[in-house]
């Protein structure tokens, strides 16, 4: 009898039987593509940090890590504890770390590369708050403009920490080959 056809997964090296389920690593779920040319070194280590496409699954949890996050700061903290004010740029302030963190803890449990979910997250979780916190101030600290700067500086932030725990996750780059 034959053997089943081995893929190798090209992001960590598992060695994969086909049929695999829609084209991903069992492993670490990376997209695994029966190669008709194969790549070389150089190319394979070019390829290893770039996304393969955009996951709903993954949107949904990262958008779903980062509202609790920033609702458990924004919200639940003040509640709990009474000395803290986090109203307008406080707010804004501690809302940016929040993103970074989230971007980082999805990027460490997601499978594959999985940079711009958590970025479109932080994005739509930065407009309401944003929104929330200028409304909300009793005292104007900071002008306007400002809440849309530092909401885009939050997702940025949430990129850096996305791709932070992609790193993480897959460990340290192969050594090129001389």
């Amino acid at each position: 009898m034959a053997q089943p056809k081995q893929l190798i997964c090209s992001s960590c090296g598992f060695k994969n039987a086909t049929p695999l389920p829609n084209n991903r690593c069992v492993s670490c779920g990376a997209k695994v593509e029966d190669q008709k040319r194969s790549l070389s070194r150089e190319e394979e280590l070019e390829r290893r940090y770039q996304q393969d496409g955009f996951s709903l699954m993954w949107f949904g949890i990262s958008l779903i890590i980062t509202s609790v996050l920033t609702a458990a700061l924004i919200l639940g903290l003040p509640m709990v504890v009474s000395a803290v004010d986090l109203e307008g740029s406080a707010g804004m302030m501690m809302a940016v770390p929040v993103w970074f963190i989230a971007g980082v803890l999805v990027g460490l449990i997601s499978p594959g590369k999985t940079f711009i979910e958590p970025v479109v997250a932080a994005f739509l979780v930065a407009m309401p708050t944003a929104f929330l916190l200028f409304g909300s101030q009793t005292v104007k600290t900071m002008p306007s403009f400002m809440y849309v700067l530092m909401s885009a500086l939050g997702v940025l932030f949430s990129l850096i920490g996305a791709y932070i725990g992609e790193r993480i996750q897959m460990g340290p780059p192969p050594k090129a080959v001389d």
